[in-house]
């Protein structure tokens, strides 16, 4: 009866998937999507999407730096993501004097457009099924070693070959379904991007971390930038003078005829890393282990941040990127702990384990059973015998190499003076860091830091050049960070560039970095133990994924993400949280108002301006046939981080907003996607242009591009 029971649990998750659940691939679209898009309302071909021959919608979404999602609003460059995506450049830009952060800032033409060191877009022009030559001459019983050896020669082979028909572009081969399947992307990178504007802090963070992935948001969540090109506007250049914006051949068209309960909406961009066929064993670990750790280390580090931000401007302004980067995961990993537990993933994921099982074994072939009979007990064996390796590795990351920025600073120095052998390079990376750095902060996050190292791993298995606190410093470790600050080179810039001035060599035996050399050593010790397991894992999870994919042939299966372009289609829907409680689908700029706390005024003081146009009712013309100016909307779209930033479009392909978040209840969504409660969250476009046009006077953006 129980795997009976449990088949049919597996039955009803798989028969033709719930209709907005999925990260799909776009060259599959026609195949496995388009009829149902367009039940749903779409009015476009697979070909407007995606077009191997000409333009198309893909050619408007950019990778926006590292992890977000952009999205080109004109035909000269403009470039739309969300605040916290541009959060970091921003930041970099601003100082006491010119606060962008706090103050917002508005290029009034391109001349005042701000170049913006290290940011990078990549446009994705081809996409290709490699699959057949990156599996050419692997075998199953190829040890972890020899099949990675043979990717790694199938891999150059192909890029070799694809170089020459791609000529230019720059090639990434990526692996889908744990190494079943393999596509191969060629891009455009462009290093010549620019601050066009941002509003100020309190409409692009309103909300702050209490409102942080909730529902009702009323977050002007977006920042402006333009790509700039060699003067041919096309190629790609490094930044010079004589760069000109982006000639774009696809740009998005914006519509600010709104929305309604039951629309269709698609949202594309970079969904960066999901574990929808993770495991049950592999979800104890998760909320026992992992998240349990993250939680505390991240929460004593950013209760220090904190309060020395809040005394600060010139400390707000160094470390509020630092800050965002860390609290995001932290309150992340809370609402996913609770998702988890609270939807019962971790027993649904059991039942289809045990349908899984059920089929390998009860139907006595011999052949299924050989391939996919140890898939399961390779994970668990990964799970039990890995964790507490991982674990320590975890404390170690999260506690030295994180946050304790007296070591970094070291590890900055003696990693580019390894890889350069030069002394002016190694100098000028480390003097780098000092900008966004302050020693009177960094003495108190590192004293806490250590403590918490010690609390959390026994003395046997820290670094040994800590067992000084206790052999010398009585297990004072206040006593100990004191002396390392006054002893060390790195401590502030001014002893770094005086002691780097005697060479290298004397900085050799810089207390900070013996400490960084020796948990350096101890952390690759750790990793090497978890190695062999890993390998046996991702045997475990490729043969878990394809056997659930034979198990299921009517099920349509889509890749876990992992940063490649995706589409995903759904509704605009409210949803019901609790039992009693109903969300709208919508907020407009009264919550902004009604939102200002002056007891939280980091996350709710509301812009003075702002405060005016509203009093005045002054929507500028954006507001929706309600009367009213939107601000943000839910929708059923199935994102992850990685797609902030990304354009949610109508059925025309018309940008109607900005993803930026998830919601609360279900936080769960990265390892199992919850249709009744799931939703993102998108910043209206309409907002978008009012905060531009009205409440930033930068009116002249809205004429090179397309509003309907």
């Amino acid at each position: 009866m129980k795997r009976l029971f449990a088949c049919a649990i597996v039955a009803l998750m798989s028969v033709g998937m719930f209709a907005d659940e999925g990260m799909w691939l776009l060259p599959l679209l026609k195949k496995l999507n388009l009829e149902d898009m367009q039940k749903k309302g779409l009015q476009l071909s697979a070909e407007d999407i995606y077009n191997i021959n000409g333009s198309s919608l893909k050619d408007a979404i950019v990778i926006f730096g590292s992890g977000c999602t952009g999205e080109i609003v004109s035909p000269e460059g403009l470039l739309f993501t969300n605040h916290h995506c541009g959060f970091g450049n921003i930041q970099a830009l601003s100082s006491v004097e010119h606060d962008y952060l706090k103050n917002g800032f508005w290029a009034m033409n391109q001349k005042e457009e701000l170049p913006a060191p290290g940011l990078k877009v990549t446009f994705i022009r081809h996409i290709e099924d490699v699959t057949t030559q990156m599996l050419k001459g692997i075998k199953e019983e190829m040890s972890a070693e020899d099949r990675a050896k043979r990717l790694e020669k199938n891999r150059e082979s192909v890029e070799k070959k694809m170089a020459k028909k791609y000529e230019g572009k720059t090639l990434s081969t990526k692996e889908f379904f744990g190494g079943n399947q393999y596509f191969l992307f060629a891009m455009d990178i462009y290093e010549d991007v620019r601050l066009v504007g941002t509003p100020p802090y309190a409409v692009g963070k309103f909300g702050g971390e209490t409102d942080n992935w909730m529902w009702p948001r009323h977050t002007g969540d977006f920042s402006v930038f333009r790509v700039y090109a060699a003067p041919d506007g096309k190629s790609p250049a490094k930044y010079s003078p004589e760069n000109v914006p982006y000639k774009a051949d696809k740009y998005l068209t914006i519509s600010t005829e709104g929305y309604k309960e039951g629309d269709y909406a698609m949202i594309m961009g970079f969904p960066g890393r999901t574990t929808r066929y993770m495991t049950s064993y592999e979800i104890d670990k998760m909320l026992t282990v992992d998240n349990p750790n993250r939680i505390y280390i991240r929460g004593e580090r950013q209760a220090i941040l904190k309060v020395r931000m809040a005394a600060d401007d010139a400390i707000r302004i160094k470390y509020a990127s630092k800050y965002a980067s860390s609290s995001n995961y932290w309150k992340n990993s809370i609402g996913k702990s609770r998702g988890v537990e609270r939807l019962g993933v971790k027993a649904k994921k059991a039942a289809e384990e045990e349908a899984f099982t059920a089929w390998v074994w009860e139907s006595m072939d011999a052949k299924r059973i050989e391939k996919y009979g140890n898939a399961l007990p390779l994970i668990e064996k990964y799970v039990t015998e890995a964790t507490p390796y991982e674990s320590d590795a975890q404390i170690m990351s999260e506690t030295i190499f994180r946050a304790a920025e007296i070591l970094n600073a070291s590890t900055t120095f003696y990693n580019a003076y390894n890889r350069t052998k030069s002394v002016e390079e190694a100098t000028k990376r480390t003097q780098a860091f000092y900008k966004d750095y302050d020693e009177a902060t960094d003495r108190l996050v590192t004293c806490r830091m250590i403590e918490v190292l010690r609390e959390m791993i026994p003395a046997d298995r820290r670094p040994k050049s800590l067992a000084v606190i206790d052999e010398v410093w009585g297990g004072d470790v206040k006593a100990f960070t004191e002396n390392l600050f006054e002893k060390s080179a790195f401590a502030n810039e001014q002893k770094f560039l005086a002691a780097v001035a005697g060479g290298a060599e004397a900085l050799e035996n810089d207390p900070s970095l013996v400490i960084m050399k020796d948990a350096s050593a101890l952390y690759k010790e750790l990793l090497a133990k978890v190695k062999p397991l890993k390998d046996d894992y991702a045997k475990g999870h490729r043969l878990y994924i394809a056997g659930l994919m034979e198990m299921q042939p009517e099920r349509a299966f889509y890749p876990d993400a992992n940063s490649t372009l995706r589409l995903t289609y759904g509704t605009i829907l409210p949803y019901s949280p609790a039992d009693g409680v109903e969300y709208k689908y919508y907020t407009t700029i009264a919550g902004v108002v009604a939102k200002e706390d002056p007891k939280n005024p980091v996350d709710f003081t509301v812009d003075e301006r702002l405060k005016q146009l509203y009093a005045e009712k002054n929507w500028g013309g954006y507001e929706d046939a309600d009367g009213t100016l939107h601000t943000c909307f839910l929708s059923t779209n199935d994102i992850t981080g990685g797609n902030s930033g990304s354009p949610i479009m109508n059925a025309k392909g018309e940008l109607i907003g900005l993803a930026f978040d998830g919601n609360w209840e279900a936080m769960s969504g990265d390892i199992a996607f919850e249709p009744n409660v799931q939703r993102t969250i998108n910043v209206d476009v309409r907002y978008v242009l009012w905060c531009i046009d009205t409440l930033g006077g930068a009116g002249w953006l809205l004429e090179e591009m397309t509003i309907k």
